[in-house]
């Protein structure tokens, strides 16, 4: 991936847009906390003893699906092996820089919170909960795992022969134009849109919720997309490519924002359910349905709107280059 790691212009242009950034950060925080405390004393669940919310939530059990560890082993195992090797014949830090593999971590470590730990199985008694599994795989593993260039390192996991025979694998036209198709920014835009879309109709939600296979699917559209759309977004390595990154963040945060008010301002639960599983936490389904709504339309809006700040550092931290003018 081009740029994704590359060192930020320490220019005057990327300084002010940081500094916007921090004050936008408390801005949107400040504006999120109110609402935030105002929802949660209005409802049963503030009037319900501390002890009894932990004890309920202390019974949440720890998900550990096959596939889920066996994904999580491989790509950790590879990682480590690749790293290893490469740092052995490039030197430490060199080939990957050590910032890459605190992202790698941080995203591996993401993927456990969303899938692994009792969240997962929260999900499936609050659809807030849902939210949060679903907003952590999409918008903290996702961008995460791209800036640790998992790819890069995963091919040194294996004997050079291996290495020579994928690396002619991947640059075959067979391979590489989809690829490159697919990780186009509009492509990829609209694929993990779609797929963010359609994934909320009731009928796919509640079919997720009811079969185990189906809720795996989900996860891995949601991650997958995600990870395709980071990587148009981060990956960018000219003006045009990084211009067309900030329409991506922009638009997206615009389409997920509307999804989350929709969830948010609706009078009527969309998913049944959840309508027998709240009560236990002291929400009404109504109000777990007004709080997913919230967790994707502020802290979403968030990530994108940072993200879309230091990019623009870059971007306007870049030299023009001078139209050349005829005789």
């Amino acid at each position: 991936m081009h740029g994704a790691g590359a060192d930020w212009d320490s220019t005057w242009s990327a300084r002010r847009v940081l500094a916007l950034t921090r004050v936008t950060m408390r801005s949107l925080a400040a504006g999120a906390v109110a609402p935030a405390v105002a929802f949660f004393s209005t409802t049963p669940f503030a009037a319900t003893p501390p002890i009894e919310k932990v004890s309920e939530l202390a019974t949440v059990p720890w998900s550990f699906e096959p596939w889920v560890l066996t994904c999580l082993a491989l790509s950790a195992g590879l990682y480590a092996l690749g790293l290893g090797r490469l740092w052995r014949r490039a030197g430490p830090g060199h080939g990957v820089h050590p910032a890459a593999v605190g992202a790698f971590a941080a995203g591996w470590l993401a993927i456990v919170a969303a899938l692994v730990s009792p969240l997962d199985e929260l999900g499936d008694r609050l659809f807030s909960a849902h939210m949060v599994q679903h907003e952590i795989l999409m918008i903290v593993a996702a961008p995460l795992l791209v800036l640790g260039r998992p790819l890069a390192v995963w091919i040194w996991a294996f004997p050079p022969s291996w290495r020579r025979q994928l690396g002619a694998f991947f640059h075959r036209p067979g391979w590489r134009v989809p690829w490159l198709a697919m990780t186009a920014p509009l492509s990829a835009w609209t694929l993990h849109a779609l797929a963010l879309w359609l994934w909320h109709v009731p009928v796919l939600f509640e079919a997720a919720l009811a079969n185990e296979g189906v809720h795996a699917f989900q996860h891995i559209c949601f991650l997958g997309t995600a990870l395709l759309f980071w990587w148009s977004v981060l990956g960018g390595a000219t003006r045009r490519e990084r211009g067309a990154a900030l329409l991506s963040l922009f638009t997206t945060m615009v389409h997920t924002g509307v999804l989350g008010a929709l969830f948010t301002l609706s009078a009527v639960v969309w998913y049944s359910s959840y309508l027998s599983s709240t009560q236990a936490f002291g929400l009404t389904p109504l109000e777990d349905q007004q709080l997913g709504g919230i967790v994707m339309w502020v802290p979403a809006a968030l990530v994108y709107i940072v993200c879309g700040l230091l990019l623009a550092g870059r971007w306007l931290a870049e030299p023009r280059l001078a139209p050349v003018r005829s005789r």
